[in-house]
């Protein structure tokens, strides 16, 4: 039986905004990407449609939105006092978030920006450099500990990191062995971030 939004009580700011992107989560991980519909999430939220379309007027920006609701904010960013420890740490979380709605979110998106520019342009403008700020962060501390080369520090070798773990994801699907980030973390990533 479907209830009428309209005779429950109002929600507003956050409150409505966490009940959407739990919606979109939730859709995410029971119908996929692909049959993903602004009505369902709103259906499933106990919103009108009316109020998802002002916040994210496209698909994309929601499940983006709800996507960068759903994970670690930068407060959380490790901090074991070891550049290696550090990074394994990030990784893991970050292969943990890709083997729940936001894995197939990242390749329910890419689906669509490789086949529309317009989606791609949405995609970029709506892309919060998470990943990178994190590993800012880590690196900026490691640096000040004397662990990483402040000449080594590029956007690239921040970049690295998740890169590989996103490969391995998008070709094999979760989970992500752990062994793998190990290997990242000590093949490629603590190598480039101390070389000269």
């Amino acid at each position: 039986m479907v209830t009428d939004h309209r005779k429950q009580p109002r929600r507003r700011g956050e409150a409505l905004s966490s009940a959407i992107f739990q919606a979109a989560l939730d859709e995410l991980a029971e119908v996929g990407y692909a049959q993903l519909t602004m009505e369902g999430v709103a259906e499933r939220a106990g919103a009108g449609k009316a109020s998802l379309y002002r916040r994210w007027p496209t698909r994309i920006e929601l499940v983006m939105a709800a996507v960068y609701h759903s994970l670690p904010d930068l407060v959380s960013v490790p901090d074991t006092g070891s550049l290696r420890e550090d990074l394994l740490d990030v990784l893991r979380r970050s292969s943990a978030a890709l083997s729940g709605p936001a894995g197939e979110a990242m390749r329910g998106l890419l689906s669509e920006v490789l086949r529309d520019e317009s989606v791609a342009r949405t995609f970029r403008e709506n892309s919060q450099g998470a990943s990178r700020k994190m590993m800012a962060d880590i690196v900026r501390r490691a640096v000040e500990r004397g662990e990483v080369d402040p000449a080594a520090v590029t956007p690239r070798r921040l970049d690295s990191g998740q890169a590989l773990i996103r490969q391995h994801f998008l070709f094999h699907g979760p989970p992500i062995p752990d062994q793998l980030i190990v290997d990242v973390v000590d093949e490629v990533m603590v190598p480039l971030l101390r070389a000269p």
